[in-house]
């Protein structure tokens, strides 16, 4: 009995050994019911499906879902809010060609600029996005000239009035009232402007023809003591002169009936040049 005791767990050993190698588990050897593990991953299909994995790049930039469908363009526009460039700048002169742009091209596109370009749109009638596109840009190029050099950097904030016509003769200190703007102006052609304030309602600057009486590059008010850099005299203590308070808080202010200027190197340029005698035209 021994023997066959013996016999019995050598077959039982035996057979253990084939079932481990068969990949059973060892529970399942001591029962006789173990089976082989499932396999740890699937084997890959001949051709997974989009759910598989995200789409490659080149697929996402062909695909005609990979781009929404707005309605709108999506190609950014050539000039819009926030740009700052020299090209705005022409944009800006070309605009003010049409009386569309009221002021000195800055280069900066902003909110009047884009108000510029509607007024534009609607006259030409394009839709009224305010901001320029292709055909917007070509429309405008189309109605105007190249900006000239005067044009794109003007010398005045301020667009420049018609000249009166005692202004078209001579060397003339012309003024207008209308456009706030001081044109120096030798037979008829503006040699160079500025910007001007006037009197109050209280202390209004006179209007009409008059000539320079006298020049003081520095003066001070004997009536209300304030500085009066480079005053040239017109009209009895009325004077076209520098104002620092003009350039620091431009048109909140007023004159007691002088002309100010607030470019301070302009006027002394200009200073340079007049002469006693010159005639001064005030006009609107």
């Amino acid at each position: 009995m021994k023997r066959s005791s013996s016999v019995i767990r050598r077959v039982i050993l035996a057979a253990a050994a084939v079932a481990l190698a068969a990949g059973c588990t060892p529970d399942a050897v001591g029962t006789g019911t173990g089976t082989a593990p499932a396999p740890t991953s699937a084997a890959p299909s001949a051709a997974p499906t989009t759910d598989d994995k995200p789409p490659s790049p080149s697929a996402s930039a062909t695909s005609p879902s990979a781009t929404p469908s707005t309605g709108k363009p999506t190609s950014k526009p050539l000039m819009d809010d926030g740009d700052e460039n020299e090209q705005v700048r022409e944009l800006q002169a070309r605009l003010r060609q049409l009386d569309f742009f009221d002021r000195a091209p800055t280069g900066f596109y902003g909110t009047m600029t884009a108000a510029s370009v509607r007024k534009l749109q609607a006259r030409r009638g394009l839709p009224e996005t305010g901001t320029v596109d292709a055909t917007t840009w070509q429309q405008l190029l189309s109605v105007t000239r190249k900006p000239t050099a005067d044009e794109l950097k003007p010398s005045t904030t301020n667009k420049l009035d018609t000249p009166d016509p005692r202004c078209m003769t001579g060397r003339v200190l012309c003024i207008s009232k209308e456009s706030r703007t001081l044109a120096w102006m030798i037979d008829g052609k503006v040699v160079s402007s500025m910007d001007v304030r006037f009197g109050s309602e209280n202390t209004p600057t006179r209007e009409g023809l008059f000539k320079v009486e006298w020049k003081a590059k520095d003066w001070t008010s004997t009536i209300y003591h304030t500085p009066m850099p480079y005053a040239m005299f017109f009209s009895r203590g009325q004077a076209v002169h520098y104002s620092a308070d003009f350039a620091a808080r431009g048109y909140a202010g007023a004159s007691h009936g002088c002309v100010n200027v607030r470019d301070r190197v302009k006027l002394s340029a200009l200073f340079d040049q007049v002469k006693v005698g010159d005639k001064v035209v005030v006009h609107w």
